[in-house]
């Protein structure tokens, strides 16, 4: 009796970690898919902003928008790029009015890079409408999934 006990624990191990290794590999899959999806859309979504926004521009902008007026080391620090990198993308934004360059307030030799007007006002408007879009797909899921999608993906983006 013990050892069939004990034998159908193994087994029930066992599938389980077959289970979790199948349910792992959808994971992947999934997101794959979701980053092959969310590269296109950037794509999409910085045309919108300006003809020749490039993705990685786009989602500096973002950036920018959310933390507010920084410094270009700051940039290269919460992006991970080089400062020549961010540098030469800070010059291109610039070049096209969606970002400017203004005094730092803490150090008077420093300049601090912020949205401009006309690149708060594109990015508000391809905001709303890419909320407006998502709100739209969204409709048919239950206020309770979209709290548990909420809940896993902020678990996901903390251990990234």
């Amino acid at each position: 009796m013990i050892e069939q006990d004990e034998a159908r624990a193994t087994d029930g191990v066992r599938e389980e970690g077959v289970d979790r290794r199948s349910a792992a590999e959808t994971v992947e899959r999934e997101l794959v898919m979701m980053f092959r999806r969310a590269r296109n859309l950037s794509t999409t979504v910085a045309a919108h902003v300006h003809p020749d926004l490039d993705p990685a521009s786009y989602s500096l902008l973002l950036m920018i928008d959310d933390a507010g007026p920084l410094r270009g080391m700051d940039v290269a620090g919460r992006t991970g790029l080089d400062k020549s990198t961010v540098s030469r993308q800070i010059a291109t934004l610039v070049e096209l009015d969606l970002l400017e360059r203004v005094p730092d307030p803490d150090d008077g030799r420093a300049r601090r890079i912020q949205l401009s007007d006309l690149g708060r006002e594109r990015l508000a408007q391809v905001r709303a409408e890419r909320r407006k879009h998502l709100h739209g797909q969204f409709a048919s899921w239950t206020t309770q999934d979209l709290k548990d999608l909420a809940r896993l993906l902020a678990k996901l983006n903390a251990m990234m």
